[in-house]
């Protein structure tokens, strides 16, 4: 018994990716976690915020180990920064941020360039890509998604807002948003939050809701739920759209939650976390929903 349970554990432990590699595509790069069976397989591609980079974001999010377990290609891409270094890295998500924005990064045409290239060089479904990103990488993400509704099965943001003013929703697209109202670096209603470093006057998670369902037209029926099963200051309410039977928009409002990856090693460390959801769960069993 004893030599079957450590057989079992050293199956879990094993990597659920089959390769890690690191692309160069230009004057850019991205990383790419593969599972098992690569080939036909669907792809996730996740942004880090502003001031973060590919590394980073996969460290303190976790998330391409969940991804791969449930046989996603997970991509992460690199954002960039004026002398071309590896750190310190933005998104040209319109309004903002940093030098990205500044220089007018065409970041909508690298990520068209990033999902062409996985699907060409290592046979990753190029039909079934789905978006996630934190903070400047969310804004980027919805930003996206609202041009290329074609290209992107669902999306899902996580504490950031896209240039709702400006940018409008082309498409239908499937949406998850995760928001804490306690976030002072991009404020839940909308506005310049205490704590942001860009200084931007963001786009309220209202607005992006109304831009993500507006495509939708009539029909879409509503329902909400609560979740508060711990004592940590934090609950989540939960609001489902649905066309048809199925959700096409769900908002994951934190009350108390600030700016956080739920689930995530800064949101274990830091005041304003919520152990009520964990956001990798949450977006993969969204994204499961429209395969």
């Amino acid at each position: 018994m004893r030599q079957l349970l450590l057989t079992i554990a050293a199956f879990l432990s094993l990597p659920f990716s089959a390769l890690s590699e690191t692309v160069n595509l230009g004057s850019r790069s991205y990383e790419i976690e593969l599972p098992a069976v690569a080939r036909g397989a669907p792809m996730i591609l996740a942004l880090h915020g502003g001031g973060g980079n590919p590394d980073q974001f996969a460290s303190a999010s976790g998330f391409a180990r969940d991804a791969l377990r449930e046989g996603y290609a997970v991509i992460f891409p690199a954002g960039s920064v004026r002398f071309g270094g590896k750190k310190l890295l933005t998104w040209n998500g319109g309004y903002c941020c940093g030098y990205a924005a500044r220089a007018g990064v065409d970041d909508i045409g690298f990520l068209e360039a990033v999902i062409k290239d996985a699907q060409d060089r290592f046979g990753v479904d190029g039909g079934r890509v789905y978006l996630t990103g934190m903070s400047n990488g969310s804004i980027m993400v919805e930003t996206f998604a609202a041009r290329n509704p074609g290209l992107v099965r669902a999306v899902a943001g996580v504490a950031g807002t896209m240039d709702t003013g400006r940018v409008k929703v082309q498409g239908r697209v499937p949406l998850l948003v995760i928001h804490g109202t306690a976030d002072e670096n991009v404020r839940y209603e909308g506005g310049v939050g205490d704590l942001s470093v860009a200084r931007t006057d963001f786009a309220s998670v209202a607005s992006v809701v109304r831009a993500f369902l507006a495509p939708w037209g009539g029909g879409v029926s509503q329902s909400t739920r609560r979740i508060d099963r711990r004592d940590d200051g934090t609950s989540a309410i939960v609001i489902d759209h649905k066309k048809g039977g199925t959700v096409v928009l769900r908002l994951m409002t934190v009350e108390g939650g600030a700016h956080h990856w739920p689930g995530g090693r800064k949101a274990r460390q830091k005041g304003g976390k919520t152990e009520e959801i964990d956001a990798n769960t949450e977006i993969l069993r969204f994204f499961a929903l429209h395969p």
